[in-house]
């Protein structure tokens, strides 16, 4: 079977990308438009761990390594609600790094486990997403622009992606991007609700 490599990504933030956006679609035709509703479970506990749920459906991340300047990241699990107590146990805890509070369940709905485990924990927060995702391709890299909600908050990211790093980089160039701040998911909705700061 041949291996699948994660990809490095850089991704960054802005409120509009003015000229960023002129030369994506410059370059490159749009090659679609997708749109998402999803839930963050960010934690006090970490950064290295970046969990999602979306059309019930649980994803977790985990951060390799970086590497001039880009990261790459990694599937840790997949899981569907309702979800066994086991397995918030053994898989999906681990990843907060927070302590467990007791579950008085066997099983959770998506909505039990928002209201009874995540909700009350005072290092766990629950954040709504909002993404409408318009596809490029820059120098054989995946790349995109994104309007998003965060709770509410509205902001466009600019993400691009690939297992070749000096791929990246000239896409980087080609964009504009070389002064932008490469910021993932996980710590730009830290920074919107308030667990960390806005600059690194």
């Amino acid at each position: 079977m041949t291996e699948i490599k994660p990809r490095f990504e850089f991704r960054t933030w802005a409120k509009n990308f003015g000229m960023v956006e002129t030369k994506m679609r410059t370059i490159s035709a749009c090659e679609g438009i997708r749109e998402s509703g999803e839930i963050y479970i960010v934690s006090a506990g970490n950064n290295e761990n970046n969990t999602k749920i979306r059309d019930k459906m649980m994803d977790i991340k985990v951060f390799v390594t970086k590497k001039e300047g880009l990261e790459q990241w990694n599937p840790r699990m997949k899981g569907e609600f309702p979800m066994k107590s086991d397995i918030l146990v053994s898989d999906v805890f681990p990843a907060f790094e927070v302590e467990m509070p007791t579950l008085e369940r066997d099983e959770y709905t998506l909505d039990q486990y928002l209201k009874e485990v995540i909700g009350p924990h005072n290092q766990l927060a629950a954040v709504s997403v909002f993404k409408r995702r318009f596809a490029f391709t820059i120098n054989d890299c995946i790349t995109e622009i994104a309007e998003i909600e965060i709770n509410g908050a509205a902001m466009q990211t600019v993400a691009v992606e690939s297992v070749d790093v000096p791929a990246i980089l000239k896409a980087k160039e080609l964009l504009g991007l070389g002064e932008y701040e490469n910021v993932n998911y996980l710590r730009a909705i830290k920074r919107v609700i308030g667990m960390e700061p806005l600059t690194s």
